[in-house]
């Protein structure tokens, strides 16, 4: 077996904690990336740990139908990489990911094209890939995010694939900070292009009668938000510290509860105003014309940054859904 590595990144895992990391949320459209800054840290950061050079960089993400983007394209234009796709489903769900890396893994391993498997995931369904390429003679290592208070050391990675894995590093904190940015919030220029882009005056939509029909502009929503936030600031929820266990916990089942549902109700705020700070106008009269109904990428959007939070197992639970989605219209309803 050659003495060389191979790359699997799982986009979907490392854009959502590079990206919370950078804007405080998942929703893609809120932070940028440079891609090929991303690959090439990675790239480098694998072979300071090794001293061996890398085989390929595997891309896996999903699109419709399974057709690249532009996005995609660029990426795939990268040297040394190569792109995977899977499929978004009707409900907006990955199809066919976990699959392909799953595959790419064992074959690689078969073929004794690499003797170290670098992965950037934390899904719990490829432990069993991760087994057979490690029975074929294959080291896997998991490569992540720091997270220093989780038991793991590292964010978002399944405790079975952790153990089953040779060993787990972490991606540097400064590659994450200089390739991931937050998109810069609504300037007077971005509200007059994106009430162009509505067919719009601004405050106004299509010629229609102000008095009746007048929606703000994300722009004027926005400092309405900032405003709103001077003068009406919220509680912080506090972690109470038990001197009894020496361990830190909340006051009683009651309080924890209390605890989480401020926290899910304070993430889909943000998550309300980060999609403000990047929509159009026209896309704020679509959300509002299906109201309650919210895109599949913003309710996906909710529970990926509740499990950031709060943790995965949380999601699950129908009360804090029902808050995140309360929260996120709250949010835009105290400006319109």
């Amino acid at each position: 077996m050659p003495s060389q590595t191979a790359i699997f990144i799982d986009a979907g895992f490392l854009l959502s904690l590079g990206g919370h990391r950078a804007a405080g949320t998942t929703l893609r459209s809120a932070f940028t990336t440079h891609y090929e800054s991303l690959v090439r840290g990675i790239v480098q950061t694998v072979k300071k740990n090794t001293g061996q050079s890398n085989l390929r960089v595997y891309w896996y993400d999903a699109s419709k139908d399974g057709l690249f983007t532009e996005q995609h394209k660029r990426i795939g234009l990268i040297s040394g990489v190569k792109v995977r796709l899977g499929r978004i489903s009707y409900n907006g769900e990955q199809k066919g990911v976990d699959l392909r890396l799953a595959l790419d893994l064992v074959g690689v391993a078969r073929t004794r094209a690499a003797s170290i498997a670098y992965l950037v995931s934390g899904d719990d369904d490829l432990a069993e890939a991760v087994e057979e390429a490690q029975d074929l003679g294959m080291k896997v290592v998991l490569l992540g995010v720091k997270k220093p208070e989780s038991r793991l050391g590292v964010a978002s990675v399944a405790e079975h694939l952790a153990l089953t894995a040779d060993a787990i590093e972490t991606i540097p904190d400064q590659l994450l900070d200089s390739v991931f940015t937050r998109v810069i919030e609504w300037d007077q220029a971005h509200s007059e292009k994106s009430a162009l882009i509505a067919g719009t005056t601004p405050g106004s939509v299509r010629g229609i009668s102000d008095a009746k029909t007048s929606v703000p502009t994300p722009a004027v929503m926005a400092q309405k938000a900032v405003q709103q936030n001077f003068a009406d600031p919220k509680t912080v929820a506090e972690i109470i510290y038990s001197s009894g266990s020496g361990r830190q916990g909340y006051q009683g089942n009651a309080a924890y509860e209390q605890n989480e549902l401020a926290a899910a109700e304070e993430i889909g705020g943000k998550v309300a105003e980060s999609w403000l700070a990047v929509t159009t106008q026209a896309e704020v009269l679509d959300l509002l014309a299906d109201k309650p109904q919210l895109p599949l990428e913003i309710d996906r959007t909710l529970l990926k940054d509740c499990a950031q939070v709060l943790g995965e197992w949380t999601t699950d639970q129908q009360k804090i859904r029902r808050v995140l989605r309360s929260a996120f219209w709250e949010y835009l309803d105290r400006l319109m």
